[in-house]
């Protein structure tokens, strides 16, 4: 029986355009591909490890032509919109008391940052949450084993009574492995608050 839900935040709730962002962030660039320096770089600051100061002055280094507006508008392009109705499906859950809800994240502080400024109901949102995990605040990011290990002790759960929803694969994959159930979302055609009658199994 699931007691506890545990949810990715990007393309779960807020909108993301990842292949949009990526076009972008390449043209401004002038790359056809990011390095893989430049993306080991992008995760360490995910996981909370380099500092914002340090993640703009890293680009502006890199990037000579760029400004710090330039850098701060290709991280931050990616992030569009957050739908009211998928508010009032964590407010409802959250109300009704029946789940320990969990939100668990891969998300740096620039992200945050922007989204605290775009979302009027960011508070509202964080506080339908019992814990409230971002892996800058945590230092710990999937689909690393670390990370589930840390919520489920941190949390005293049973990997089996757990539902994790996420996105993309290999975090949703990582899990599985850890004895949880999982639904890897396709946030083209499926939608959080259909949750349970998308996964009535288990439930």
């Amino acid at each position: 029986m699931i007691k506890t839900l545990i949810f990715d935040f990007g393309d779960v709730f807020i909108n993301l355009d990842k292949q949009g962002a990526m076009k972008q962030v390449l043209e401004l660039f002038k790359h056809e591909t990011l390095s893989d320096e430049i993306i080991a770089f992008n995760c360490l600051y995910e996981q909370g490890l380099i500092s914002t100061e340090e993640f703009i002055a890293f680009y502006l280094e890199n990037f000579p032509d760029l400004d710090e507006e330039d850098v701060l508008y290709a991280w931050n392009c990616i992030l569009k919109d957050f739908p009211e109705h998928r508010l009032e499906f964590i407010k409802k859950l959250a109300k009704e008391n029946r789940y320990t809800l969990i939100l668990l994240s891969n998300t740096n502080e620039l992200h945050i940052d922007c989204i605290k400024e775009r979302v009027s109901f960011y508070n509202d949102f964080k506080n339908c949450f019992h814990k409230f995990y971002l892996s800058h605040e945590i230092q710990l990011r999937k689909p690393d084993n670390s990370i589930y290990n840390f919520v489920l002790k941190e949390n005293n759960l049973n990997p089996t009574d757990c539902l994790f929803i996420d996105d993309t694969f290999e975090n949703t994959e990582a899990a599985k492995q850890l004895g949880m159930h999982v639904w890897n979302i396709d946030e083209t055609s499926q939608d959080i608050v259909d949750l349970f009658t998308a996964k009535k199994e288990f439930f």
